[in-house]
């Protein structure tokens, strides 16, 4: 089965190289996806409390299991699938960096879609997206060092930790701070608003995905064979190895699909930010950071909706089924 994957997509990668490609991705768009963040964050937030969190810190376990799927667990599989496959070294590049990235920011909706663990699921994006500073170098730089050709592409590159606590800050504490405050101050307001939020962040969330779509429809259709082949591959073993790392690590349903969702929906846009600020935009690089940003947005939202009509059976701490 993977010689057959793997010969399909050296087949498909002989008619054009995804190399050249130029991809349209402005500071622009990506302070309209932080703004829809933020508010999808505040939506969320508006359904958690305090208590979901001090449970947390009495269950530290699910915590560890997910940043250890992010940032161990994830990364040794996209190397394997990387040595497995052999795409071309700049799209073994994007994948090697995406797997490095942190959890995307868009997976807490997701969790709370999927009426699973919101509140481990914006701690889990938290912690790494904080300890991205240090890990998604030190990640990017192992991982592509094991791969022959690699090594000279991926050196030298580092993050701003200024930046990344500006990310934590915008995007997750102050919405997050908004929502619970307000959620706990104003029960009667918040009753009254939380379905038209919760419909409205859906409707800005599928806006966006139509709109890098359309921004990036020709490399789509002209690259879109043999990168969504490679995206759509390591998505699912992203996905399937978060749950499954839960699940064996006896988490329960409520937990393991937070760390599912947390381990397959990358921040994808930080990698696009990395590869135009380190790598000049390096086409097959930036091209799998482009389709897997649409793509997890696509698969997430599957996955969420199919277990929103599955309400997972837990125990009074969501560790058992």
């Amino acid at each position: 089965m993977i010689s057959t994957i793997k010969y399909s997509i050296h087949l498909l990668f002989l008619a054009q190289s995804p190399e050249e490609a130029t991809v349209i991705f402005s500071e622009a768009s990506l302070s309209v996806l932080n703004a829809c963040l933020g508010f999808i964050m505040f939506g969320i937030a508006l359904d958690l409390s305090i208590q979901d969190f001090k449970r947390l810190r009495k269950f530290p376990k699910a915590s560890i299991v997910g940043v250890a799927s992010q940032f161990v667990v994830l990364p040794f599989l996209t190397w394997l699938l990387v040595i497995t496959l052999q795409p071309q070294a700049g799209l073994a590049l994007g994948m090697i960096l995406v797997a490095a990235c942190p959890g995307g920011n868009t997976s807490n909706f997701m969790t709370h879609l999927s009426k699973g663990n919101a509140a481990l699921s914006i701690t889990l994006t938290t912690i790494a997206t904080a300890s991205a500073v240090l890990l998604t170098p030190l990640n990017f730089g192992f991982w592509s060092s094991l791969v022959p050709g690699l090594t000279g592409m991926a050196a030298g590159f580092s993050l701003s930790p200024g930046h990344m606590l500006g990310v934590i800050a915008v995007i997750i504490l102050l919405p997050l701070f908004l929502g619970m405050a307000t959620a706990a101050s104003f029960p009667s307001f918040t009753a009254m608003i939380r379905k038209p939020v919760r419909v409205f962040s859906l409707l800005i969330f599928s806006l966006f995905i139509i709109i890098a779509l359309v921004n990036n429809w020709h490399l789509f259709k002209t690259y879109g064979k043999e990168v969504f082949s490679l995206v759509i591959v390591h998505n699912l073993i992203a996905l399937s190895a978060g749950y499954g790392l839960a699940r064996v690590s006896n988490l329960g349903e409520y937990n393991a699909r937070a760390i599912a969702l947390e381990t397959g929906l990358q921040n994808s846009g930080l990698g696009l930010v990395l590869i135009f600020n380190f790598f000049g935009g390096a086409g097959g690089m930036a091209l799998i950071a482009a389709c897997w940003g649409v793509w997890h947005l696509i698969s997430g939202l599957i996955l969420a909706l199919f277990w929103s009509n599955r309400p997972p059976k837990m125990d009074i701490d969501g560790l058992t089924d």
